[in-house]
């Protein structure tokens, strides 16, 4: 079988590269592999347009994975990124998805699941990139309350202060944004924000709501833009009533 699409490995361990190069080649993969952050940045540099997906070491010489997945977002907003790791402390994953991390899978980890992952975010990938192709541009600002929000530089002020936003808080805000109004279930914000399986038993939606809402809400312990409706998800209103 051969997919066509060209991944790139950030791996500093040749063993473990050559490893999931040959795994990746078997299933119809492009492969290439380099050893440090910088040169992953280079080759994707003069590769521009030509990746379809990164797999990404934490532990690199020279320039962290953290590092090297923050100027990956910095030049490009929809190409995914797998981060493996042997680092497994929740604020290792919480601070990957941070930086703008697609996927998190932590060392050693099963191969059926690893190649069941670059599947999956290959085909999101191509999903974006279609739906970037036959709708409109996705909106770039918008402003509620005394919010004003810059999806395209990651800027938003409240009543005139800068806050800083994280790549995943802006990709949640943006799903609320895009989806004003209507009822929005955990699992669709694990399957459409994370893009991890709905079903997955995880507490990340509410803590991610909870520091939008101090970021945005005038009091985030009485919401009035993002509100919870129990046992059911969540619904961003722009406008609330004034009975609210």
């Amino acid at each position: 079988m051969v997919h066509g699409k060209h991944i790139l490995v950030v791996e500093d361990e040749k063993h473990l590269a050559t490893g999931i190069r040959y795994n990746l080649e078997a299933e119809g993969y492009r492969v290439d592999t380099v050893g440090d952050g910088h040169s992953a940045l280079q080759y994707i540099e003069e590769n521009r347009g030509n990746v379809d997906l990164v797999v990404l070491d934490l532990m690199l010489p020279g320039m962290s994975g953290y590092a090297v997945c923050e100027a990956l977002r910095a030049a490009d907003e929809i190409m995914p990124v797998l981060i493996l790791s042997a680092r497994t402390l929740a604020e290792d994953r919480t601070r990957g998805f941070d930086v703008g991390a697609d996927q998190y899978l932590t060392k050693p980890f099963d191969l059926d699941e690893f190649l069941s992952r670059v599947k999956n975010l290959l085909a999101m990938h191509a999903r974006r990139v279609q739906a970037a192709a036959d709708h409109d541009p996705p909106i770039t600002t918008y402003a509620f309350g005394n919010v004003e929000i810059r999806f395209d530089t990651l800027e938003v002020t409240v009543g005139g202060e800068v806050v800083r936003m994280t790549q995943l808080e802006m990709k949640l805000l943006r799903y609320f944004v895009e989806n004003e109004g209507r009822l929005v279930t955990r699992r669709e914000l694990l399957e459409n924000v994370w893009d991890l399986p709905g079903r997955l038993s995880t507490r990340a939606p509410d803590q991610f709501i909870l520091r939008l809402r101090k970021a945005i809400e005038p009091d985030p312990a009485r919401p009035r833009h993002l509100l919870t409706l129990r046992d059911a998800g969540y619904r961003f209103v722009a406008e609330p009533s004034s009975s609210q």
